[in-house]
């Protein structure tokens, strides 16, 4: 038996065991009228109680459940208690959806939810950057009406989403790619999913561009050989024709084989995930090697300064550092006109290690300088192939320096020069005098 019957029977009882004495007191008239007395005031507790209970229940608040004494104390409990319970379960599920929330806008792609009436009902920032919506003011419009590519609107009427749309020139600078997939579920639902793909396409044009150049790069020299080949073999020529064909062949040889040295250098650094060391460098030699070759590449025709502060300290490796600067300075050497000067300096500055080839050539323009270090870019491909150049040394030198976490900052002017600039961070750079002062050498920043 429950509380709510065992009250009752209890209550039941007393009437009885109350009315049974005064029926023995003072006759039957007065236990009759006591029982109906008790039985009136417990209908009309009961009929007051369940209006209470009928305006709880009409207008539900959390909080307010009213207190009572008896058997309706027992029912507010209870009902106290399953709402307590309900606002835990409500409570759970809101937050579950928060972090459901939470978790989408935090994905990198784009979330877009559709009706079965392809209207939207909720989407990310992200989607709405990539589509250029504004969720608060979008809402319950046709995505239709709101996107008007003709290629969306037949991908979203063909209804086969096998294969995800690319979409160009999207987002709020438009000039973004956009792949958009709809996944449909539940009752004529739609799931839309964006991604951009700017990066992977921009990264597909660039592998595009390097398997082109390097075949237009390899095919110039190939087919200068093939041709002066054929005339050996096929015509009679004199000795010192053949001489001076042998030697054409040789430079063409010569340049492929530079290309493909520079290729597998470029493969090298690209696969090599272990960072450079962090060894002490010896500068001096390093320098006098430089200059030495940049004497032997100019032949006279520059006039080649040095600035060296003896004292600079480099940590790293000598060899990628060196093949990096070589390659600043024999460009430098290239491409000044005779007469022309080339400056190489090194110093610190404000801590850091600068290293800096300066010349009097003939400067490149600024919409040329933030393409200089990718494979075979040149701003003038047959003065650079005239001066043996292969359109890979920026590239090895930005592979090095990012290796060595150094940056490579360029300045110039057309008709002025050029000046190449790199600073070495803090845990690559250092002095003697600081390591006199500070006892230790300096310690690999975190």
């Amino acid at each position: 038996m429950n509380v709510i019957w065992a009250r009752s029977a209890a209550i039941l009882i007393s009437v009885a065991v109350a009315s049974a004495g005064l029926y023995l007191w003072r006759g039957p008239v007065w236990a009759l009228s006591l029982g109906c007395l008790a039985l009136l005031g417990q209908l009309g507790y009961y009929l007051y109680q369940i209006n209470r209970l009928w305006k709880v229940l009409d207008a539900p608040a959390y909080g307010e459940i009213p207190s009572a004494l008896g058997l309706w104390g027992e029912v507010y409990y209870r009902l106290h208690r399953l709402v307590k319970r309900w606002r835990l379960q409500v409570l759970q599920v809101e937050q579950q959806h928060l972090r459901f929330i939470q978790a989408i806008q935090a994905s990198p792609n784009g979330v877009l939810m559709l009706d079965d009436a392809d209207q939207i009902e909720w989407c990310n920032d992200v989607a709405e950057h990539h589509l250029g919506l504004n969720a608060r003011r979008d809402v319950r419009q046709r995505i239709t009406h709101l996107i008007r590519r003709p290629e969306f609107v037949q991908y979203l009427m063909r209804q086969r989403f096998d294969d995800p749309l690319v979409m160009r020139d999207m987002g709020s600078h438009k000039h973004g790619v956009i792949a958009v997939q709809i996944l449909p579920y539940g009752e004529n639902r739609k799931l839309v999913l964006t991604q951009d793909i700017t990066k992977l396409e921009n990264t597909e044009a660039m592998r595009r561009d390097f398997v082109a150049n390097v075949s237009h790069e390899l095919k110039t020299p190939l087919t200068v050989l093939t041709g002066f080949l054929e005339t050996v073999r096929d015509l009679p020529v004199s000795e010192e024709d053949r001489r001076r064909y042998v030697d054409l062949m040789l430079v063409q040889s010569m340049r492929m084989q530079h290309i493909v040295e520079d290729l597998l250098a470029l493969a090298k650094l690209e696969s090599d995930a272990q960072a450079p060391g962090y060894e002490p460098i010896p500068v001096n030699g390093m320098i006098a090697h430089l200059l030495h070759d940049a004497e032997a590449l100019s032949q006279g025709r520059h006039r080649i300064t040095s600035d060296v502060d003896a004292g600079v300290i480099l940590r790293g490796s000598e060899t990628e550092l060196f093949s990096a600067l070589a390659n600043l300075v024999s460009n430098a050497v290239r491409y000044t006109p005779d007469g022309g000067q080339i400056g190489i300096r090194l110093a610190m500055d404000e801590g850091h290690a600068v290293f800096s080839v300066s010349d009097t050539g003939l400067g490149i323009a600024p919409e040329h300088i933030p393409r200089l270090t990718e494979r075979f870019y040149r701003v003038d491909r047959s003065r650079s192939r005239d001066t043996g150049g292969t359109g890979l040394g920026l590239a090895i030198v930005k592979h090095v320096l990012s290796r060595h976490h150094a940056d490579l900052r360029i300045s110039s002017e057309v008709g002025r020069g050029s000046v190449f600039r790199v600073v070495f961070p803090l845990d690559r750079s250092g002095h003697e005098a600081q390591q006199v002062r500070g006892g230790d050498m300096p310690q690999r920043a975190a």
